[in-house]
């Protein structure tokens, strides 16, 4: 496809790469899904697995034993951008993708390790050369380093951006952040963590409608024609 247009094909083919622990980006992989399967187009799911020895114990069970150490013991590997060791569905290269949707929480303000892993991976670049791509992030917060980061190595691997999105979770910087720390240890919603009242975590109410629009958008451009030069025009 080299970026361009769906051409010759009776249903072209996406494929969304995620990671998730917490189901979020499940989620929201799920409803895009929907939406791209009733516009013709076939899918496919490629969740990423951490396996690490250094990191994936932790994250084997649900909710974390232990979340403030778990969560602070990811802090300096995150901060220093490092990859690990994961594993992609065996599946994985089976089919040739005419667009990819990379699906990534935030951790400590930025991609988490298992999608930056891939990222760098060769499993990666075998994908993402000469194709379409786009990205969204499920946060709390902090999303914007988390897109520009997923944009600046799918280009690298010769991939044509197509645009992305986010989707945060409520609340602002102190109580999102109980609510966070409240679900990923006890694995459920609570109106209080330690005295205050929090919102509910996770994804908001809108993510449906926000999923549907993000997912259409990138349909467009499957069957658009190529911007001037032969570049995808973006999703908005």
């Amino acid at each position: 496809m080299h970026g361009g247009a769906v051409e010759h094909r009776e249903k072209p083919q996406v494929l969304f790469v995620f990671y998730t622990y917490s189901q979020q980006a499940r989620i929201i992989t799920e409803a895009m899904a929907e939406t791209f399967r009733e516009r013709g187009c076939e899918v496919r799911q490629a969740r990423i697995e951490l396996t690490d020895p250094r990191y994936a114990e932790r994250f084997s069970r649900f909710p974390l034993r232990h979340p403030y150490r778990d969560l602070f013991r990811m802090l300096a590997p995150q901060l220093r951008r490092a990859t690990g060791e994961i594993r992609v569905p065996e599946d994985f290269h089976a089919g040739d993708p005419d667009l990819i949707v990379i699906g990534s929480p935030t951790w400590w303000l930025t991609m988490c390790m298992p999608i930056r892993s891939f990222l760098k991976s060769d499993d990666a670049g075998r994908v993402l050369a000469h194709k379409r791509f786009g990205a969204f992030v499920v946060c709390r917060r902090y999303w914007r380093n988390n897109l520009k980061t997923a944009e600046r190595l799918g280009v690298a691997w010769g991939g044509a951006y197509a645009g992305g999105t986010h989707f945060a979770f409520a609340g602002g910087q102190v109580r999102s952040l109980l609510s966070l720390l409240s679900y990923l240890g006890k694995g459920e919603d609570c109106d209080r963590y330690l005295g205050v009242r929090i919102p509910p975590t996770n994804l908001q109410a809108d993510y449906p409608a926000q999923a549907r629009a993000f997912a259409n958008g990138l349909a467009d451009q499957l069957f658009a024609p190529e911007a001037p030069g032969g570049s995808p025009t973006p999703a908005s």
